[in-house]
């Protein structure tokens, strides 16, 4: 019997000492910290260093709500010059780049026998007359019966027609400029046999310049003729175009769910050229809005938030961002004017941190240019402090 009485000793002695072990565990990782009440050495508390930040106030400032879209330059008129018939140069009367005014001629082609055929079918027409007036005399003596008479009549009708038909194939032999502008580069050479759609030239009248870019359709309702538009170009820094909208077009497009919107922008010097890649600022009116640095947005996935300062912490708040200016961002819901957000230290902190105001803290000054839409779930462009 004195062998189980060992094993069980045993047993107890080792159970004994897992469970001491397991409660200098739990005294050791459990106890307060030192500096917190109930510690080992303890005593009162030390408070959190406060974070030093640099703040901006949430300003209520005018906006420009227009909006900003990619164009393109588009002649008022443009054509490509070309042959009615198949026929050949005879003369060209005008130089690469020339202004030209309509109705002016660009182009003479060979004209023998467009006037051959004119001579002939003017002297069928004189005879034809000429049988048609002795007929209608006749007539009235009953000399020739009425049918003979209305077939007379028939054939100079006839002939009058291939008289007009000779004379406007005879026209067609000067090829004339549809309307005023400006002609582009020669493509025939003198002598040449042209035929029907044979481009000789481009004509463009560029004192108009039509630009097209389009709209998303959440702001087709805010569209309207007369709404200033200004245009700007990479050819022309520093250098603005203004318009006005002249129309918008009838449907929205399904694949993009945007507009063509069609402005007009004078064009005196010609400095725009059909086909130039544009940026266009649709002008609306101003309205009040709450504006404060982007910097101060602190994205998380779909959701935006800023640090506000409230007395001696910052307290974590969700916003709704709007239209964006450069460098500034427009708050929706989530702040009121005059609200203090962190602009730089946002990193370091957490809801509730405590924090002190840098001295040298930043001012916010007037956004300059028109904002533009900025999506709800988009994030600003984070920035490095300055």
């Amino acid at each position: 019997m004195a062998e189980p009485r060992t094993l069980i000793t045993a047993a107890s002695l080792a159970v004994a000492l897992v469970c001491a072990s397991w409660a200098i565990y739990e005294v050791k990782h459990q106890s307060p910290p030192s500096g917190f009440p109930g510690a080992p050495g303890g005593g009162a508390s030390r408070p959190a260093e406060a974070i030093r930040v640099v703040t901006a106030p949430a300003e209520k400032r005018s906006i420009d709500v227009g909006l900003e879209a990619i164009g393109t330059a588009v002649a008022n008129e443009s054509v490509n010059v070309t042959s009615k018939t198949t026929n050949i140069v005879t003369e060209i009367r005008f130089g690469d780049g020339q202004t030209v005014r309509a109705g002016q001629v660009l182009v003479e082609l060979d004209r023998q026998t467009a006037e051959a055929n004119l001579a002939a079918a003017s002297a069928a027409f004189d005879e034809s007359r000429s049988q048609w007036n002795r007929s209608r005399e006749l007539l009235a003596t009953q000399a020739v019966s009425r049918s003979q008479f209305e077939q007379l009549e028939a054939t100079m009708k006839s002939n009058e027609a291939r008289v007009a038909a000779a004379r406007a194939a005879l026209e067609d032999t000067y090829i004339r400029a549809p309307f005023s502008g400006r002609v582009g580069l020669r493509r025939i050479s003198l002598g040449a046999l042209i035929n029907p759609g044979t481009v000789i030239t481009t004509l463009d009248d560029t004192s108009t310049i039509k630009v097209d870019f389009a709209v998303p359709e959440a702001n087709v309702g805010a569209l309207k003729t007369g709404q200033s538009v200004v245009a700007r170009t990479t050819a022309y820094p520093g250098r603005e175009f203004s318009g006005r909208v002249v129309s918008v077009d009838s449907r929205v497009d399904p694949a993009t769910r945007s507009v063509i919107v069609r402005g007009s922008v004078p064009n005196g010097d010609g400095a725009l050229k059909p086909g130039m890649f544009l940026t266009v600022a649709l002008r609306q009116e101003e309205r009040p809005a709450i504006l404060i640095p982007e910097e101060a947005v602190v994205p998380e996935q779909a959701r935006q938030f800023v640090y506000v300062v409230q007395g001696a912490a910052v307290a974590k708040r969700e916003v709704t961002l709007g239209r964006r200016a450069p460098g500034y961002v427009e708050i929706t819901t989530g702040l009121d004017a005059g609200d203090r957000v962190v602009i730089e230290g946002t990193l370091k902190l957490r809801d509730g941190t405590p924090v002190r105001e840098n001295d040298g803290e930043r001012a916010v000054s007037a956004p300059p240019g028109a904002a533009t839409e900025v999506s709800p779930a988009g994030a600003p462009e984070s920035r490095q402090p300055t």
